[in-house]
């Protein structure tokens, strides 16, 4: 999910409200995080949602709601969004993808996790605190200095759920 202007820095500018856009969506259409990571204009996340629920549209369309709705209105509009009466705050479209197994699993936490790396956000992930790392590490799953740093030779790290 990434905001339509990239420069800007509204996800943690903002982390306090759409955390409880997220906690309100949530008691409505319940789903658990796996693991999640939230930069300054984009965030990526892994989902399970309840037996027989595919709906991630309307949970994502709400969260994208609600945290709109929270910030001043301050965004250049381009006509089509005026036309639709569209705030001008996320890109309309998010990438999906339907997790096959438990590689396929680990993989996609991984990649959430080294994120903030992997944009230069940060030297060790561990640095970066709007992510799902951080109980990773608290529940023993991880170490603290899980996935390496920016210098180069220090990138190779296990996966999750394989010893560290």
């Amino acid at each position: 999910m990434a905001l339509l202007e990239r420069k800007q820095d509204l996800l943690v500018a903002e982390i306090g409200l759409l955390r409880e856009a997220v906690r309100r969506v949530k008691r409505l259409y319940p789903f658990e995080i796996i693991a999640w990571v939230v930069l300054p204009d984009h965030l990526h996340c892994v989902w399970t949602l309840p037996p027989g629920d595919v709906d991630y549209a309307t949970r994502w369309r709400l969260i994208k709601l609600l945290f709109a709705k929270g910030l001043p209105k301050q965004e250049r509009l381009s006509a089509a969004r005026k036309r639709r009466k569209e705030r001008g705050i996320w890109h309309r479209r998010y990438w999906e993808h339907t997790i096959r197994n438990e590689r396929d699993l680990a993989n996609h936490v991984d990649y959430v996790h080294r994120d903030p790396l992997k944009h230069g956000r940060v030297s060790r992930i561990a640095d970066w605190p709007y992510s799902s790392f951080h109980r990773y590490v608290r529940m023993g799953f991880l170490p603290p200095d899980w996935g390496g740093n920016s210098r180069k030779g220090d990138q190779h790290a296990p996966t999750f759920g394989e010893p560290a």
